[in-house]
């Protein structure tokens, strides 16, 4: 088990990814959603809020990302490769890397069949997304660095 924190790199690599909105919106399937990806009860529509409130409440959500990857990771990994299986994590859910190849990989401490596996979530409804292959690129070189 790990005792990580994200790391300000981490932290960019998933700020860039999931975009900054400080007024509320609809993702692509209707959910409100704002500041760096934030659903939930109490995002509405009409809803605007400061970038400190953005960045708390990125830190908020990443947290259960950290709590997921250092109760799952039983190998000994470097900070480089923490901070891209949390992106990958807060993009994917927990129960996505648990049931990974890519975690069983790691774990077994094969780093080199591990990285090529975040490739392979890089689909949406059957189709290859351009966004979700450019996300999973660059955990994956997080993760080989």
């Amino acid at each position: 088990m790990s005792n990580f924190t994200y790391s300000d790199s981490g932290l960019g690599l998933t700020k860039r990814f999931e975009g900054l909105n400080l007024n509320s919106y609809q993702d692509q399937v209707g959910v409100w959603t704002i500041g760096y990806g934030h659903t939930g009860p109490s995002v509405h529509g009409g809803l605007t809020i400061t970038q400190d409130q953005a960045d708390q409440l990125l830190l908020s959500d990443i947290a259960a990302s950290v709590t997921c990857v250092n109760g799952a990771v039983t190998a000994t990994i470097n900070q480089n490769q923490f901070d891209a299986l949390v992106d990958f994590v807060f993009n994917l859910g927990c129960s996505a890397l648990l049931s990974s190849t890519l975690l069983r990989h790691l774990n077994a401490g094969d780093f080199a069949a591990a990285a090529p596996q975040f490739l392979l979530w890089d689909h949406a409804g059957g189709v290859v997304i351009p966004g979700l292959l450019r996300r999973r690129q660059a955990e994956r070189d997080l993760f080989q660095t």
